[in-house]
C-alpha cells in the first residue's frame, strides 16, 4: 500500500504545482530579455526611472573621437537626441586635450529598467567616464577589462589627481549645453567648480548635482526633445547654483547612520503595470 500511496501524493503535488501560477517577471526581467529595438519611430516614453525607449537608435562601437565601453551589456541604445548629443561632446572633449570620450551606459535597446541603474531608462541619460582615453582602438574583450577611473579621495570630502583643468572645462561645456537637463556627479567635484565660478554661473553650475558613488563618471540626462508629449521631463531644479547645498554631501552626509532611525523597507521591483500603457506596446512589439 505504500507505493501506491506515494503515487498518489506525487500526483496531488505535480498538480498542486500545475496550478500554482508562475511568479510575474518584473518589468526590469522583461525589457532586459528584448535585445533589439521595437519597430517604432524613435520616440522616449515616461520619465527617466519608470518609463520606456520606442525605436531605439545604437550608438555605434566606435566613433573618430569617441568609443562603446562593456559592449556585452548591449546598453548603447538611446533616443536620436541623444545619439547626437554623444558625438557632439566627444568632438569638445577633444578642444580639452582629450582623444575623445569612453561612453558607458545608455540604455536597453527598448528602455526600461536597467540592472544597475535606477534611471536610463527612456535613452535620455548617459555615463561617460571620466577617463582621458589614450587611445580609442580598443578590442572587445580590452572594453570589458579596461575600468573608469575615480577623481575621489580617501577622506571623499576633496578631489584627488585625476581630477584636472580638462575635467572642469568638459563639466562646464556639457553644463552649457542647453540639451542638457542635469548632471549627475561626486560632490567635491561640484564644490571645485564652485570655488572657481564667477558670480554669473548659476545657470550652469545650477545643472550640476552631487549624488552618491558618482565618482568616476558623467552621468548626463537631456530634456525630453521637443514635440515629445509622451516624455516627461525631471522636475525643475531649485534655483541658485547649489553651492551651498553640496557642503552637506561632505559633511553630514558621510557621518555614520543613526542606529535607531527607522529603516525603511525596500522598494518593490517595478512590474510592466507600473509603466506608462504605451510601453507594453513597446515591448511586445516583433
Amino acid at each position: 500500500m505504500i507505493r501506491p500511496l506515494l503515487a498518489a501524493c506525487l500526483a496531488l503535488a505535480a498538480l498542486a504545482a500545475l496550478a500554482t501560477p508562475a511568479p510575474a517577471q518584473t518589468a526590469r526581467q522583461l525589457f532586459a530579455a528584448r535585445s533589439t529595438p521595437s519597430p517604432h519611430d524613435p520616440y522616449s516614453i515616461g520619465q527617466p526611472s519608470r518609463g520606456c525607449l520606442a525605436g531605439g537608435v545604437q550608438l555605434p562601437e566606435t566613433g573618430p573621437t569617441w568609443q562603446a565601453m562593456r559592449l556585452g551589456r548591449n546598453h548603447h541604445w538611446g533616443n536620436p537626441a541623444m545619439i547626437g548629443f554623444i558625438e557632439d561632446l566627444s568632438r569638445t572633449a577633444t578642444r580639452a586635450g582629450w582623444k575623445g570620450i569612453y561612453v558607458g551606459d545608455i540604455g536597453q535597446a527598448r528602455g526600461g529598467p536597467v540592472p544597475g541603474h535606477a534611471s536610463h531608462q527612456i535613452g535620455l541619460d548617459v555615463d561617460v567616464w571620466l577617463n582621458p582615453p589614450p587611445r580609442l582602438d580598443l578590442g572587445r574583450s580590452e572594453r570589458e577589462r579596461v575600468s573608469a577611473i575615480s577623481v575621489l579621495a580617501r577622506d571623499k570630502r576633496s578631489l584627488n589627481g585625476n581630477w584636472t583643468p580638462a575635467h572642469a572645462a568638459i563639466t562646464e561645456a556639457i553644463a552649457r549645453d542647453p540639451r542638457v537637463n542635469r548632471i549627475f556627479i561626486t560632490a567635491p567635484v561640484k564644490l571645485a567648480l564652485c570655488a572657481q565660478a564667477g558670480p554669473g554661473d548659476a545657470a550652469w553650475l545650477r545643472k550640476v548635482r552631487p549624488w552618491w558613488d558618482h565618482t568616476d563618471h558623467w552621468h548626463i540626462r537631456l530634456n525630453c526633445p521637443k514635440g515629445a508629449p509622451g516624455c516627461v521631463d525631471q522636475a525643475p531644479l531649485p534655483p541658485g547654483d547649489g553651492c551651498k547645498d553640496a557642503i552637506w554631501w561632505v559633511t553630514e552626509a558621510l557621518l555614520p547612520p543613526d542606529p535607531d532611525a527607522p529603516k525603511e523597507p525596500p522598494k518593490p521591483p517595478l512590474r510592466l503595470a507600473d509603466l506608462p500603457p504605451q510601453c507594453a506596446t513597446v515591448l511586445q512589439a516583433r
